[in-house]
C-alpha cells in the first residue's frame, strides 16, 4: 500500500514538474480545441451496425463503419468501400470492385469475403436483426437465410478477394440506396467473439470509417477517436464528443457556454434564438425526407379495424392547429405520405381536412355515437422530444372535444419504445420515418404495404399491394410514379396514418466549425471537417 501511494505521489511531481502555471488549462483548452462535440438526445440503441435502428445513433455509427456504397452531398448514391460497379443487362446482378487501399483501422485489409460474412450474419435468425429483413431482403438467398432453410445467402458471391457480386430477385431502381444502411456495413470478423449476438464492447467493433470507438458509458457520453489510416485520408480532427443530453434546455445552455459545437433545437427555441443578437447567425435550417404521422394500429385496438373510426380520428385532429400555431410553422404540413425530394412526391396528396361534424357522423355511423361504447386509447411516444409529446397532447385534447374520445398519453424510453414497436405492440402513437433512400417504394411499400417489413399497424388492402407490387419492380419511371400515387391516396382515404408534417431541423452551429459536409439525409461522415 505504501508503494503504491509512493508511486502516485512521483507521478504527481513529475507532472507538476512538467507543467508550469496555467499549462493544465491551456492544455485542456487545446484538446476541447481539437475535438467536435454535439450531443445525443438519447444513449445509443446499439453501437452493433446489424441493430441499429434509429437516426440519432446512426450518425454516431456512419462515423465507424462504412459499405460499399454511401450519400453524397448531391444526395446520390456514392462510392465508399467500392471503388466502382457494374449492372448485369437484366439489372439484377451488381459487381462491385473493392477499393485495393481499404482497411480496417486495425490495419487488415477489408476482401469481399469480409462483406459476405457480414451479410449472412446479419441474416443468421439466431443473431435476429431487426433491420436485415427490411434492407437485404431484395437479395437472393436472403429470406431462406432469415428463415432458417439456408446456411449461406446465395446471391452474394465472392468472385475474388476484391470483387464481389450480389444477385436481387427483380429488378429495383433502389436498391443501392438500400446498400447504404448500416445493415449492409462491414466490420472486421476477426475481432468479433460471437457473431450470433449483438455486440456492445467497443474492443470488437471495428470498422473502417474515418473514426474509431473510444469510450461509451450509456447514458452519458460516446467518444470517437481520429483513424488516422483511414482510407479516404486521416480526419482533420482529434475526434467527436457526444454526450447524452436529453433536457433540450440543457442542450441550449451548453451551447451558450462554449461547451457544444453543434446542437439540436426544439421548435419552441427558435424564436428566442432569432431574437438573440449572437446567435441568431447560428441558426442553420434543413429540409427532411421524413414524415411525422400519427399511426392506428388495426390489429392492437379492434375499433380501429372500421375505416370510418379511422377517418373520424383523421378529421378530429386539426393539424394545420398543430403545424402553424404549435409548432411554429418550422415544419411543412404533410400533403401525403411521401415527402418532398423523395422520387414520387406529388405536392397534391388527398389528405383528411379538419371537420369534426363530418368526423362525429363517421364515428356515429360505426356504431360509438358521441364515442359512447369505444374503448379508452393509449397514445405513446418517445421520450426528450417535446415537439412530440406537443402533437400527443393536442391529439388528446381534440378527440376528447371532438369525437369524446378518451385519450392518454404514454411517454417511453426510446430503445424501450422501438422493443416495443418492433413487436408491433403499440396501439396509438406518434413518430417518424425518415427516408433511407429517395424513392416512395421506402415510404408506401416498406411502411404501408401488407407485405411491408415495417408495417406496424396491420394495414391489409389488396389493390393496394397490388399497385404497390407493380412499382416496385417497374422500370419506368412514369409508370411507377402513376401506380405509387394511386397507391397512395388509397392509404390516405384509409387512413392508418394520419400524416402531420414533413420534418425540418434546426440546428445551431459555431461559426468555428468549417467544412461540415450534408445531404437531405443529415450531416454526412466528418470527414473534412475543421474546427478553427
Amino acid at each position: 500500500m505504501k508503494r503504491a501511494l509512493w508511486a502516485l505521489h512521483l507521478v504527481a511531481v513529475l507532472i507538476v514538474a512538467g507543467c508550469q502555471p496555467g499549462e493544465f488549462s491551456k492544455k485542456a483548452a487545446e484538446t476541447k480545441r481539437e475535438v467536435f462535440r454535439y450531443p445525443i438526445v438519447t444513449s445509443p440503441t446499439s453501437l452493433d451496425p446489424g441493430v441499429v435502428q434509429d437516426g440519432d445513433t446512426i450518425d454516431v455509427l456512419q462515423q465507424v463503419f462504412e459499405g460499399l456504397v454511401g450519400w453524397g452531398e448531391d444526395n446520390r448514391v456514392t462510392p465508399v468501400l467500392a471503388e466502382s460497379w457494374t449492372v448485369s443487362d437484366d439489372g439484377r446482378t451488381y459487381t462491385f470492385k473493392i477499393k485495393p487501399d481499404a482497411k480496417f483501422s486495425s490495419g487488415r485489409a477489408v476482401t469481399a469475403e469480409d462483406f459476405k460474412f457480414c451479410i449472412e450474419r446479419n441474416c443468421d435468425p439466431k443473431f435476429s436483426s431487426p433491420t436485415a429483413g427490411t434492407y437485404l431482403a431484395d437479395i437472393v438467398g436472403v429470406r431462406e437465410k432469415l428463415g432458417g432453410k439456408a446456411t449461406e445467402v446465395s446471391g452474394v458471391k465472392v468472385i475474388d478477394p476484391q470483387t464481389l457480386a450480389i444477385t436481387i430477385d427483380a429488378p429495383r431502381p433502389y436498391f443501392l440506396g438500400k446498400l447504404t444502411y448500416p445493415t449492409a456495413f462491414v466490420f472486421d470478423r476477426e475481432k468479433v467473439t460471437d457473431p450470433t449476438k449483438e455486440i456492445n464492447q467497443i474492443t470488437e467493433l471495428v470498422g473502417t470509417g474515418p473514426y474509431t470507438y473510444a469510450e461509451f458509458v450509456p447514458d452519458q457520453i460516446i467518444k470517437l477517436a481520429a483513424n488516422p489510416g483511414y482510407h479516404g485520408g486521416a480526419p482533420k480532427v482529434a475526434g467527436i464528443e457526444r454526450p447524452v443530453v436529453k433536457d433540450p434546455s440543457k442542450r441550449l445552455s451548453l451551447y451558450k457556454a462554449g461547451e457544444l459545437d453543434l446542437t439540436m433545437l426544439e421548435r419552441q427555441d427558435i424564436k428566442g434564438v432569432e431574437a438573440d443578437a449572437e446567435l441568431k447567425d447560428h441558426l442553420k435550417l434543413f429540409d427532411r425526407p421524413a414524415l411525422w404521422y400519427i399511426g392506428l394500429n388495426t390489429n392492437m385496438y379492434p375499433a380501429l379495424k372500421d375505416v370510418r373510426v379511422r377517418q373520424a380520428i383523421a378529421q378530429a385532429i386539426d393539424i394545420d392547429e398543430i403545424v402553424n400555431n404549435l409548432l411554429g410553422g418550422v415544419n411543412k404540413k404533410a400533403d401525403g405520405i411521401v415527402p418532398p425530394g423523395v422520387f414520387g412526391y406529388r405536392g397534391t396528396g388527398k389528405t383528411w381536412a379538419y371537420n369534426p361534424e363530418a368526423a362525429r357522423r363517421l364515428l356515429a355511423e360505426a356504431g360509438y355515437p358521441n364515442g359512447r361504447g369505444i374503448p379508452e386509447l393509449e397514445i405513446y411516444f418517445r421520450e426528450a422530444r417535446p415537439d412530440i409529446e406537443t402533437v400527443a397532447s393536442k391529439v388528446v385534447t381534440d378527440l376528447k372535444r371532438n369525437l369524446n374520445i378518451n385519450v392518454k398519453t404514454r411517454q417511453m424510453e426510446w430503445a424501450g419504445y422501438l422493443e416495443k414497436h418492433n413487436k408491433k405492440e403499440i396501439p396509438f402513437f406518434h413518430m417518424r420515418w425518415a427516408a433511407d433512400y429517395l424513392d416512395a417504394e421506402n415510404f408506401l411499400s416498406t411502411l404501408l404495404a401488407g407485405y411491408g417489413s415495417e408495417n406496424k399497424v396491420y394495414y391489409e388492402n389488396p389493390e393496394y399491394d397490388d399497385l404497390c407490387r407493380r412499382a416496385d419492380s417497374s422500370s419506368d419511371e412514369e409508370e411507377r410514379k402513376r401506380l405509387y400515387a394511386q397507391a397512395e391516396d388509397i392509404v390516405l382515404r384509409d387512413a392508418p396514418f394520419i400524416p402531420v408534417y414533413f420534418q425540418r431541423d434546426a440546428e445551431l452551429i459555431r461559426p468555428r466549425v468549417k467544412g461540415i459536409r450534408s445531404s437531405v439525409f443529415g450531416h454526412l461522415p466528418h470527414t473534412t471537417i475543421t474546427l478553427e
